[in-house]
């Protein structure tokens, strides 16, 4: 009687550690959190009435918020930073999909000279190639961001692996993979037109992740994610009224995001 009565706890025990975990079966996970990013150099190619050109190797970087607590936490003001944000559904223990946007910025270099190859018809613009390279400093010929932002909409998923498992700490590693795509905000000046600024789906996006997260008491998560993907943008709006304006591009990147989030379970425990 005595082992049965022991088999009977420790099966109890097992099942209530079980119902207990953080990322079990039917749980949810809500996540916000902040971005670093870089990119590789890319090759820009521009198409519309009058032009047809590439740029080659341009650099460009993130643009990370200064830190205040009113640009970061202020309502108004969150989507301002480059942010991440997603909802994690466990469709097994330990096992999410993951929906979410990363909303990060990619911003031109402009005091840089590259190489151009293809012709632009009118004269005041194609004077400023010679030798088959271009200043990008003065802006004149491009301004070229996507700031508001680089934004990458994706779906992906992520197994979780327990690492430490105390009362009231649980520490996860994660690796997963994700696809989505790009709709970017694109502020974008090219040779004197008015200036583009509008969201549009431009391309798609893949990455691989993986992630350190801490969960507290259950229920509160502390993230650390490092990301390398890929971005292909074949139709980017490059002018305010002519449809036929576009350009092209394609870039590896890197990302590195931290955060916060709430973890609980939707199905009823027993």
């Amino acid at each position: 009687m005595k082992k049965l009565t022991y088999l009977f706890v420790l099966l109890a025990s097992v099942v209530l550690k079980a119902q207990n975990e953080p990322f079990q079966k039917g749980s949810v996970m809500v996540f916000w959190g902040w971005n670093n990013s870089a990119y590789s150099n890319s090759d820009i190619h521009f198409k519309g009435d009058g032009y047809d050109f590439q740029l080659s190797d341009v650099v460009a970087h993130n643009r990370p918020t200064p830190f205040s607590f009113r640009k970061y936490f202020k309502l108004s003001n969150i989507t301002i930073p480059q942010v991440n944000y997603r909802v994690t559904y466990f469709v097994k223990n330990n096992l999410g999909i993951t929906l979410g946007m990363d909303h990060m910025k990619y911003v031109m270099d402009q005091n840089q000279t590259v190489k151009f190859s293809g012709y632009i018809n009118d004269p005041e613009y194609s004077s400023l190639v010679q030798n088959g390279q271009v200043s990008l400093s003065d802006g004149k010929l491009l301004t070229f961001e996507h700031t508001d932002g680089l934004n990458y909409v994706n779906i992906g998923a992520q197994k979780y692996i327990h690492v430490i498992n105390k009362k009231d700490l649980d520490i996860f590693w994660s690796y997963g993979a994700g696809i989505g795509a790009l709709v970017p905000k694109s502020n974008i000046k090219l040779m004197g037109n008015e200036r583009s600024d509008r969201f549009h789906l431009a391309g798609f996006g893949t990455d691989v992740r993986t992630a350190v997260s801490i969960v507290i008491l259950r229920h509160i998560v502390l993230q650390a994610e490092g990301k390398y993907g890929y971005i292909n943008m074949p139709d980017i709006k490059t002018t305010l009224n002519n449809k036929p304006d576009k350009a092209s591009q394609d870039f590896v990147y890197g990302e590195f995001d931290f955060g916060i989030g709430y973890t609980f379970n939707t199905r009823r425990q027993h």
